[in-house]
């Protein structure tokens, strides 16, 4: 009497909780995942300071007077080419700064990297 008792609440109830752990499934597994991975980490500093950094590079390149050793300047352009390519990275803008040498080419593109942060919000 008691087996034939338990055979009936099995037959009843298995399909019950066979049901309800299909419903619950996705959620233990998105939890299972959020146990797994861990959180992402940027590979870039923050735009914020991108940009701030860039301000201040412009500055300090527009501020060179005609006696500032070509070193110096040259070494800033570098500083400022650097920074402008981890901006658009960052952003997702494309630019070939890096597939240019120094000139009128890299002059152009540099312009052109400028203008499309400025249209992405960035106020350079």
């Amino acid at each position: 009497m008691v087996g034939n008792v338990l055979i009936y609440l099995g037959v009843v109830a298995a399909p019950t909780l066979v049901f309800a752990a299909l419903l619950a499934l996705p959620r233990w597994t998105a939890s299972l995942r959020r146990l797994r991975a861990p959180a992402p980490t940027p590979s870039h500093p923050p735009v914020e300071r991108l940009v701030a950094d860039l301000r201040r590079v412009r500055k300090a390149l527009t501020g060179f007077g005609e006696g500032t050793p070509v070193v110096r300047r040259r070494a800033a352009t570098a500083a400022y080419d650097a920074l402008l390519v981890q901006t658009c990275d960052s952003v997702g803008v494309v630019q070939h700064l890096d597939e240019y040498g120094e000139g009128f080419e890299r002059d152009v593109e540099r312009l052109r990297a400028e203008q499309a942060l400025r249209d992405e919000g960035l106020l350079l």
